[in-house]
């Protein structure tokens, strides 16, 4: 299991990442149901910055695509990405999907 430093640092990859592609970041931000707004209030807000990481990761999970497009830019494992979920707020539950 990832520690929960090496989790943030992974999570704020994959926001930097979703950012970087406005089509992803809408994706992410429709899905969501956040604004631009609502995301750099999250970003900019240490109590609230583990749980917006680890909705980012869920999106990034949700398709396999994300997680091997998002894991070969960051230099990483794709299982890397779902050992970093489970080690942020949330990710001790089961995903059923």
């Amino acid at each position: 299991m990832a520690g929960r430093e090496f989790a943030e640092t992974v999570g704020l990859k994959a926001l930097a990442w979703l950012a970087e592609e406005e089509a992803r970041l809408s994706a992410f931000l429709a899905a969501s149901g956040s604004g631009p707004g609502d995301l750099r209030r999250r970003a900019q807000a240490p109590d609230l910055l583990p749980e917006l990481l680890g909705a980012v990761l869920d999106f990034v999970l949700s398709e396999d695509r994300h997680v091997l497009d998002f894991a070969a830019h960051a230099g990483l494992a794709p299982e890397t990405v779902q050992a970093a979920r489970a080690a942020l707020p949330g990710g001790e539950l089961p995903h059923w999907t």
